[in-house]
């Protein structure tokens, strides 16, 4: 499914409700920290399970985590420490947008991302 040139809210919102799930996944990117932008020289990356980050907005700004889980079927994440309390005394994870954090450590464990991120520091 193409990306739609529309303006139209409508159909944009469209678009993101029934993108395939390879295509959220690149869609759940994140700001890099000012010293993560100048190593890799580049300015967002998709976020993953594992990745620390800080939150930039909202009424838990400031804090500060690592990445438990990635929802690519809601374009939400989830951070360690970041719950919220339900009415009958419940804590369950709090749901944050991607858009709303920045990434400040990256989790290098998979080979295949370091490979592409030494390939793009070079290239550039």
């Amino acid at each position: 499914m193409a990306k739609p040139t529309s303006s139209q809210p409508r159909k944009q919102r469209n678009w993101l409700k029934n993108a395939p799930l390879h295509t959220r996944r690149k869609m759940l990117a994140s700001m890099l920290d000012k010293e993560l932008k100048e190593k890799y020289k580049r300015n967002s990356l998709p976020v993953r399970k594992g990745d620390t980050v800080e939150i930039m907005r909202g009424s838990l700004k400031g804090h500060s985590g690592q990445v438990m889980s990635v929802d690519t079927k809601n374009y939400k994440i989830f951070i360690s420490g970041v719950i919220a309390k339900k009415a009958d005394g419940k804590e369950v994870e709090r749901p944050i947008h991607h858009s709303n954090v920045k990434i400040t450590a990256l989790n290098e464990d998979d080979k295949q991302r370091r490979q592409t991120l030494q390939r793009n520091q070079e290239a550039k």
